[in-house]
């Protein structure tokens, strides 16, 4: 397969095959492996019910390569079997990439100074009861994450990290004191959909306190939210700015912001 670079740095085929099959031991023997729980006690009646689940979801043939007891209650399977569905790989369309350049540290902090005059204030939270703040963490200290440094190491950014398992009105009552510009929140925790629930309370919240706000930057704060499962859902139905998934990096963020909210300034030629 034929490959270029991208003006977003992703490879993108130019000769793509067009039906493609799984692969599990041999190219195109439509082979996959699926795991999940029941709740059913282990045993051989649990692992014919594997079994019947994996028919229905089109597996066949079909086997149990791997079954344990959760407790008495619950049985973990791995079901290893042969699929029939077929994917039309060249007719997929993928979703445009990066709508706005990503800057360097030194274009970023000109940006804020220029047009800002001030520095730019970033709120960030976990809020919920979500205690990883290793994304939040990743984003906002200076130590960063995949060799670039966090919103923190830009002069021009003053950053207020909250840390973690933050009310919605604590978060709105800070962003309020701080005259945030942009507010972030992390969330990891997705049992029961616990991210978009919050996530949904804390943009309503906010929308609800800034009655007259034109839009993020014009009467209220930026509202962005970072986890690894918001690929399901859209900013609109959120009722935030924007999503940033996983392995977002401080630079995209801190680019973004200059987008969103200083969208008059214009990045600079390289001389």
């Amino acid at each position: 397969m034929i490959q270029r670079e991208t003006t977003t740095g992703v490879p993108e085929a130019t000769d793509l095959p067009s039906i493609i099959r799984p692969y599990g031991d041999t190219t195109g023997d439509a082979m996959v492996q699926l795991s999940f729980t029941l709740p059913v006690p282990a045993g051989k009646r649990a692992e014919l019910a594997a079994l019947g689940l994996a028919r229905q979801m089109g597996l066949d043939p079909a086997s149990v390569v791997h079954a344990k007891a959760m407790g008495p209650h619950f049985t973990f399977f791995i079901v290893y079997g042969k699929v029939n569905h077929l994917i039309d790989y060249a007719g997929i369309e993928v979703p445009e990439g990066r709508e706005y350049p990503l800057l360097p540290a030194k274009e970023i902090e000109l940006a804020i100074r220029t047009v800002l005059n001030r520095r730019l204030v970033v709120v960030g939270a976990c809020i919920g009861t979500d205690a990883h703040t290793v994304g939040i963490d990743a984003i906002l200290n200076v130590k960063g994450f995949a060799g670039e440094k966090g919103l923190e190491y830009h002069r021009e950014i003053q950053v207020v990290n909250m840390g973690a398992q933050v009310t919605v009105e604590e978060l709105l009552e800070r962003a309020k004191a701080e005259n945030a510009d942009a507010v972030l929140v992390s969330q990891v925790v997705t049992q029961k959909n616990a991210h978009i629930h919050n996530t949904k309370q804390m943009a309503a919240a906010f929308h609800a306190a800034y009655p007259t706000a034109v839009g993020p930057g014009m009467g209220r704060p930026l509202l962005i939210a970072g986890g690894p499962r918001f690929d399901t859902v859209t900013e609109a139905e959120l009722g935030v700015d924007r999503i940033f998934g996983k392995g977002t990096t401080p630079g995209e963020v801190a680019s973004y912001l200059v987008h969103a909210l200083l969208p008059s300034w214009t990045p600079q030629e390289e001389s």
